[in-house]
């Protein structure tokens, strides 16, 4: 994370900081504080070098093959809820919400592992592995047996989807060697950029229920069938198949078909610095441009202290933003700490409200359905295809509502945040599964809007010098809370409106604690 703060230094002192760096300056540049303030000078030399050569060819190939990272990572969750069902019923499972505990333990360890991880074996190889260990086993899992096998395949591919989005985009530390990768080479002209590839989490939904409406929708046991076998149940084989063979494309996009050049600043850290100027120069090559810097620019910054590049060195940088001397500014005065504490209960009511009936969609519309006695599989896979699909302009209203006078993030995060939660209560009032898809397109719309004003708000609540702790905070209390969410599925029984009142309790409580948020940040510069 302490690139992710070098990125954010002050664009005066980068300038200053690489025109000291040259080899005729009189006395060694000064250097920045902070843990390594070697390594964070280096760093800042480097940005302004990334600065120079701009935005190019190079870049934009990045973007997709990021962008592929960013699909994943909502694509896989779905697909786990999507395949929910038919497993429970081939497999006759007696506790069904275990498959998304699996996952979502998963999902933890796989961002703790990657997280930290790539700054020991490099960005490079992170940023390859994390799809390649989900499509293995993604298309291991089609052949499951048995429900623990299931299970453990679903944890497994869910270590590689831990690795995907950006910390900048606030998950910690999930996502991160994307996010690394296409941060450390990205000019500050361009890095609204890490906005634009939620794009990609948007139709990733809209992907998978479009490929398991065929799939499973025309090849699965009904939900009032006696008995399913497997031969009569091989639809979510084949859309596990469909989604572990989409990864493979994706990886292979990746490593065979795309160069990607290790990051300058994890070549910097682990002391090759001229590697580090090499790639710089190999990037400014790709985009037909050209670039100043040297290896005695970097170098300058050795004669006035020492940088650390073995492996301890690394993890005291990347633990720095979450030292405590960074928490506790968060707390530093009473409304700050008022703001931090608010903040962090809303991402933990979401984290926990959100999958508590989100994962279990197509169970529950599954079950809903034959109570009706309106319904089946195949209609099923249809509505949740409607589903996904209204959930896109979601996001896109989200993003416009932030930006109206009067009205801004806290209003736009209260109604949505609120509304989420009103159209889940109203959800338990359906006689008809044409009623309950209503309820739930409503509630499809309105969590994309929340999830877009959420993600525009947070950030620009909490200090630049402590942004990353504030991010670490937040989306470390989503992750751990959105793992108790299958536990209390378990215990709320599916097949009543439990869960569905928790969650619809939890979105409300989230929507009043929105009002009372002290910070309005539109407008205004962040702190």
């Amino acid at each position: 994370m302490a690139d992710h703060e070098a990125d954010h230094k002050d664009t005066n002192v980068r300038q200053d900081s690489l025109s000291s760096a040259r080899p005729d300056s009189a006395a060694p540049p000064a250097v920045l504080k902070g843990i390594d303030p070697v390594y964070e000078a280096k760093a800042n030399t480097l940005n302004v070098a990334i600065q120079e050569i701009g935005m190019g060819w190079y870049q934009w190939q990045l973007f997709v093959v990021v962008g592929f990272g960013w699909a994943s990572d909502n694509l896989w969750p779905i697909a786990t809820s999507l395949i929910l069902t038919p497993v429970a019923l081939e497999f006759h499972a007696s506790r069904p919400p275990l498959l998304s505990l699996a996952q979502n333990i998963g999902l933890l360890f796989g961002a703790i592992f990657w997280g930290f991880g790539c700054d020991v074996f490099g960005r490079r190889l992170a940023f390859n592995l994390t799809i390649g260990v989900t499509s293995v086993f993604g298309l291991i899992a089609a052949g499951s047996p048995n429900f623990a096998a299931i299970g453990i395949f679903a944890c497994f591919w869910s270590i590689g989807v831990g690795g995907n989005l950006p910390v900048g985009r606030l998950s910690f530390p999930s996502r991160e060697p994307d996010s690394a990768v296409f941060l450390e080479f990205l000019p500050g002209t361009h890095q609204y950029l890490l906005t634009v590839l939620s794009i990609f989490w948007a139709f990733a939904q809209l992907v998978a229920t479009a490929i398991a409406w065929p799939t499973i929708g025309y090849h699965s046991c009904s939900a009032k069938a006696a008995t399913c076998t497997r031969s009569e149940n091989f639809g979510w084989r084949y859309f596990m198949i469909a989604m572990g063979g989409m990864a493979m494309i994706m990886f292979i996009c990746r490593f065979v078909f795309f160069t990607l050049y290790e990051s300058p600043k994890y070549l910097m850290g682990r002391g090759r610095d001229e590697d580090a100027v090499k790639t710089v120069h190999e990037v400014a090559r790709r985009n037909g441009k050209t670039t100043n810097l040297t290896l005695a620019d970097l170098q300058a910054y050795d004669l006035g202290g020492h940088q650390g590049t073995d492996t301890a060195a690394i993890f005291a940088r990347r633990l720095e933003k979450v030292n405590l001397t960074h928490v506790r500014s968060l707390f530093a005065t009473g409304q700050l700490a008022y703001s931090t504490l608010l903040i962090t209960l809303i991402w933990a009511f979401i984290g926990l409200a959100f999958p508590l009936y989100n994962a279990f969609l197509p169970y529950i519309q599954e079950h809903k359905g034959a109570e009706f006695g309106d319904a089946s599989t195949r209609i099923t896979y249809r509505n949740l295809l409607i589903i996904a699909v209204l959930g896109i302009p979601g996001a896109l209203i989200g993003g416009a509502l932030v930006e109206i006078p009067r009205f801004g993030r806290k209003g736009a995060l209260a109604i949505s945040t609120t509304l989420t939660g009103v159209f889940l209560f109203a959800s338990t009032t359906a006689l008809t599964s044409n009623a309950l898809l209503g309820w739930n397109c409503g509630f499809s719309f309105m969590s994309n809007v929340m999830y877009a004003v959420l993600y525009a708000y947070t950030p620009e609540v909490f200090p630049t010098k402590d942004r990353g702790t504030g991010n670490a905070i937040t989306a470390s209390a989503n992750r751990i809370f959105g793992v108790m969410a299958p536990i209390i599925a378990m215990f709320g029984n599916l097949q009543t409106s439990a869960p569905v009142y928790v969650s619809g309790a939890l979105f409300i409580v989230a929507g009043i604690l929105a009002t009372i948020l002290p910070f309005e940040p539109m407008g205004k510069a962040s702190l």
